[in-house]
């Protein structure tokens, strides 16, 4: 079985075979974009290069992008730690192309590392392409779903809407449609009586988007309206630790070696046993998850405080206390204990 370090390295292998120069995360706290507190998609750093104000150095390149969603369109806050597959930080998995290839290479390559390389059974696999928005004068993605037929049966391939297949970022700026790519990980009997097609998109913990291909046409102007990119871009966002789960044959990205040292380690430390007790596993869920976020966001330079970006790690460093102090007895401060553990992980 692929450990997480294992997985993340074979990302980027394959996409540094296929050409492509790989570069290091950007901080997960921005300081220079107005518009954004936090890193919350991979494409954030390459936001220049996009709109065509930047020259790009490389016109191919992959990356682990650790980002941060708990604002804005992007909130899971109160989820996480409630269900399984929601984080406040996780690492996307991401590859670019800058005015290179497009979406038949972005879909070929996106087959081949799951399917060929990492052996992911193709019969659970499913895609998404936009159906379309005539008020936008937008026609289906005919083209995407065309090569997804080389290797998906028809009933495989799904039409989405605007807010599931048609990627924007904030009211303005780079946007375009996209095609996702769900896998089915329930069993076997499960799926006998439900088809994973009639799943996807509907918040099952089981059959998730695991990558999202989205194919940079436009930019939205502040009027609403659309206008062709300088050059087209491909920008892709995989789920590191949903990837982990499906690969190491989990159905939490909690039970993956990405969180499983953490959540022993506070195990550790209140007495308690992961797996015993609903409100405890949640507790614990929900501390092993924010440490993460709060020790890198101070970390990328920024701390806890009561205005802004602040006041965002420091309602989710409050959050991760209270749920230790309700639930797994820690009435002394006891995060600080848990950073070995991050560190060495």
């Amino acid at each position: 079985m692929l450990t997480a370090k294992e997985i993340r390295d074979s990302f980027k292998n394959f996409f540094e075979s296929k050409g492509h120069h790989i570069v290091p995360s950007a901080p997960m706290v921005i300081k220079d974009d107005p518009t954004l507190m936090f890193t919350n998609a991979g494409m954030n750093q390459f936001k220049d290069i996009i709109l065509g104000n930047h020259p790009a150095k490389y016109h191919r390149v992959a990356d682990s992008q650790k980002c941060l969603r708990v604002s804005g369109k992007h909130n899971d806050l109160e989820e996480v730690g409630h269900d399984t597959y929601h984080h406040t930080m996780f690492e996307m998995l991401g590859n670019w192309s800058f005015g290179d290839y497009f979406k038949k290479e972005a879909i070929n390559w996106a087959w081949e590392y799951l399917v060929e390389v990492l052996k992911l059974n193709p019969e659970h696999l499913y895609a998404t392409v936009f159906e379309g928005s005539p008020e936008e004068g937008l026609s289906r993605d005919n083209e995407a779903a065309s090569y997804w037929e080389q290797y998906l049966p028809k009933d495989h391939i799904i039409n989405g809407n605007k807010h599931d297949n048609f990627w924007e970022m904030g009211d303005t700026g780079p946007c375009g449609p996209c095609s996702e790519i769900h896998i089915d990980l329930r069993p076997a009997e499960e799926r006998a009586k439900i088809s994973g097609r009639d799943l996807v998109n509907h918040d099952h913990p089981q059959v998730i988007e695991i990558w999202n291909l989205v194919f940079m046409q436009y930019n939205r102007k502040a009027d609403g309206s659309l206008e062709p990119l300088p050059a087209k871009v491909i920008d892709t966002g995989m789920g590191f630790e949903r990837l982990c789960m499906a690969l190491q044959g989990k159905t939490s990205n909690y039970d993956t070696d990405v969180f499983q040292p953490m959540l022993k380690a506070i195990a550790a430390i209140s007495g308690t046993e992961y797996g015993k007790d609903k409100q405890q596993d949640i507790a614990m869920r929900v501390i092993a998850d924010h440490i993460r976020t709060i020790a890198f966001s101070i970390t990328d330079g920024q701390l806890p405080s009561n205005a802004k970006a602040g006041y965002v790690i420091r309602r989710i460093l409050r959050r991760a206390v209270r749920y230790g102090y309700t639930f797994l007895g820690q009435k002394q401060s006891f995060m600080y204990k848990l950073l070995p553990v991050l560190i060495d992980n």
